[in-house]
């Protein structure tokens, strides 16, 4: 049996290709067992402390959502003005009291490491779901898992990322996933103002992958298997006027997609404004609604796992 080596998820740097190729099996069986409604109800009583100190709907509600479906119990805090840390206690002590009240933390907080400070003060598990601007690795898991699904491979892939590289951290982790496989290339395409961050363009040079940056969204797309699309931040732009002249930059249609493979897998971390036309949603191969679903079969696997004696273990033989 494959030993789960991790008590906490903090970084998608902590995996290896194995532990990958492990847990989407179980995050699989997961899907299945939910298709089925064939949920043990072994592991009962379970509580999971959802600690939400910056805004969150898809990643929370599917966390909780995970925990039910287990049959487990959820405690949350939704607003960070409704938490002691408003009232200027630490982060650390803050977790060694959700800690007491739980046996799991899934925490998401605006500041670096933040994710990390907690898992080192409690000896359960954390998982971080957004640690300012640093990673969101939960999301990654699931991002990878949908390019499995989508694609019945995870090598000899070429991953087109659009839009907002800079502030995005889901393409930032994603990068540090798919590196692990094999002929993987990568093309990030971007206003300059928005282009990857250096310290991701320097792990795929130390890692000797290709990639390349470009402003150019037709030409870049041809060769593509996956199109990664993110959303313009308006709320990270102190100068609305830079907003609004770039806003309506990259816009993908039916149109930009005739120059595409017809097959490649269209995907979107939600939500999204106007990135994206809704003509695309008709296409078999836009798979941004079908990605919002693996969120709840990746995060099921991963409190599954941690909970369960920290090991990879089919849930089917409990």
């Amino acid at each position: 049996m494959y030993k789960f080596p991790y008590k906490d998820i903090i970084s998608t740097k902590q995996f290896t290709r194995n532990d990958l190729e492990n847990f989407f099996k179980i995050a699989k069986e997961m899907e299945n067992l939910v298709k089925t409604w064939e949920i043990s109800d072994l592991l009962k009583w379970k509580i999971m402390a959802s600690l939400f100190y910056e805004p969150s709907t898809r990643t929370r509600l599917s966390f909780e959502s995970a925990m039910m479906r287990l049959w487990w119990r959820v405690i949350s805090v939704a607003d960070w003005t409704n938490s002691s840390l408003s009232k200027g206690e630490s982060l650390e002590d803050n977790a060694k009291i959700n800690s007491i009240y739980s046996d799991i933390s899934v925490i998401r907080h605006p500041e670096v490491w933040s994710a990390e400070r907690t898992a080192k003060a409690v000896t359960k598990p954390v998982i971080n779901a957004w640690d300012g601007a640093n990673q969101h690795p939960t999301q990654s898991l699931l991002d990878v898992y949908t390019i499995l699904k989508e694609n019945k491979r995870l090598d000899n892939l070429n991953i087109a990322i659009v839009w907002d590289l800079k502030y995005w951290r889901t393409t930032h982790s994603l990068v540090y996933l798919m590196w692990l496989f094999d002929n993987i290339s990568f093309s990030f395409i971007s206003p300059k103002e928005l282009k990857m961050p250096e310290k991701v363009t320097s792990f795929l040079k130390e890692k000797n992958i290709s990639f390349t940056e470009t402003e150019n969204y037709i030409e870049w797309i041809k060769n593509a298997d996956v199109l990664y699309v993110t959303r313009l931040q308006k709320e990270r732009f102190t100068d609305l006027s830079e907003y609004e002249k770039l806003k309506n930059r990259f816009i993908l249609n039916l149109e930009i997609l005739k120059n595409a493979k017809t097959d490649i897998t269209i995907m979107h971390p939600l939500p999204r404004v106007n990135e994206v036309n809704l003509e695309v949603d008709k296409l078999p191969n836009a798979a941004f609604f079908r990605q919002a679903e693996n969120w709840l079969y990746v995060r099921m696997a991963l409190l599954h796992i941690l909970l369960n004696l920290s090991e990879w273990k089919s849930f089917s033989s409990l």
